[in-house]
């Protein structure tokens, strides 16, 4: 206590806190120079500490770096926590989809899922690539192609557009000088162009999105462009207005693909420009209505054959030269069932007698 002047004794000053004994405490160094820099920073980490807690995200720099040594659990700690998890669960067979309220398959059920795994495990198809390149030859021919938006910047922009595919894989299109994406384009080129199948229904259904870029066709070339675009779209005479303008996309970076409930995949440009569309889906619809219209019994006994009696009922929904795709349905659930040939066809009247030769019934 220090004396006063009229005889009293002055009251004593609690001791205030030492921020540099603080400012320790989490990792930093103060002298009497900087107390007041280490009382300021003090507060600020009882401030971070209190955001994690309260789930919100912790400053960056030396005061997140202070508070994970003092042992906060920062957002970003708990995510790598719970990516530590999930890649244990990988590990150990756990996570994956979880759905709540399902109890687990009966022991028939089950056994009706290892048989058709194995079954379609062995079952010949073609690859990522030939479903892709014949997804698009036989396409309706339109599509939603996603620029840049020249308006908008940052902002990314859909239109349903008509197109045609040439041999190589390349996609053209005519597009009129007053279209948003006409505009889009000719400041930035870089484009993506999202097809589905021509019996697209929804989920369980083919679709595949093409990134590149597009370019306008040179001059020498829209002749060639236009007779490949009408063979597509024949009533599209406006293609030749004087204020359309041809396009093309190319230099194919990515090809994503989605065949269906567990059938996706990225294909390389590569394998996307070697690959060629099988021959069958020029005829392949024609095929498909005539079965399911007059032959839906023989569809029945394939399954049969093949040991698949507890199917209910089966429509075909894809031919090729390597076999039949058949959407199924067991017990009120639907999916996808290859039944392959017993070897590959050749031509349209091979497909029609390998068809025979799978639904005749098993001796």
């Amino acid at each position: 206590a220090l004396p006063d002047p009229r005889g009293r004794k002055q009251q004593q000053r609690p001791a205030e806190p030492n921020p540099c004994r603080a400012s320790r405490s989490v990792g930093f160094s103060c002298s009497s120079a900087n107390v007041r820099v280490a009382m300021m920073l003090r507060l600020v980490c009882a401030a971070a500490l209190c955001s994690a807690a309260a789930g919100f995200a912790a400053p960056r720099g030396p005061v997140a770096r202070a508070a994970t040594r003092a042992g906060a659990v920062t957002p970003l700690r708990a995510s790598r926590e719970a990516e530590n998890t999930a890649e244990k669960e990988e590990e150990t067979g756990g996570g994956g989809h979880q759905v709540k309220g399902f109890a687990p398959p009966s022991a028939e059920d089950q056994a009706f899922m290892d048989q058709l795994k194995e079954h379609q495990d062995a079952a010949a198809k073609l690859t990522f690539a030939e479903e892709v390149r014949g997804l698009l030859a036989y396409s309706n021919g339109f599509g939603v192609m996603s620029t840049n938006s020249a308006s908008d910047d940052g902002y990314p922009g859909g239109s349903v557009v008509g197109f045609a595919m040439e041999e190589a894989g390349t996609a053209i299109f005519s597009f009129s000088g007053m279209s948003s994406h006409t505009q889009d384009l000719l400041k930035d080129g870089r484009a993506s162009l999202t097809v589905t199948a021509k019996t697209f229904q929804g989920a369980a259904d083919g679709r595949v999105s093409l990134m590149g870029d597009v370019v306008k066709i040179p001059e020498d070339e829209k002749e060639e462009a236009a007779k490949t675009y009408l063979k597509k779209h024949e009533g599209a005479y406006w293609v030749q207005f004087g204020d359309f303008t041809w396009f093309r996309l190319q230099n194919i970076r990515h090809v994503r693909f989605v065949g269906g409930f567990a059938r996706a995949g990225n294909i390389t440009p590569e394998e996307y420009s070697a690959a060629q569309p099988d021959f069958c889906g020029a005829f392949a619809g024609h095929m498909m209505d005539h079965m399911n219209d007059d032959h839906s019994s023989s569809l029945m006994t394939m399954l049969t054959n093949a040991g698949f009696d507890s199917v209910d009922s089966a429509e075909l929904v894809g031919v090729d030269r390597l076999g039949l795709t058949l959407k199924c349905s067991r017990k009120g659930q639907f999916f996808k069932m290859r039944m392959p040939f017993s070897r590959e066809a050749t031509d349209r009247k091979d497909i029609k007698d390998l068809i025979i030769e799978l639904s005749q019934p098993s001796a």
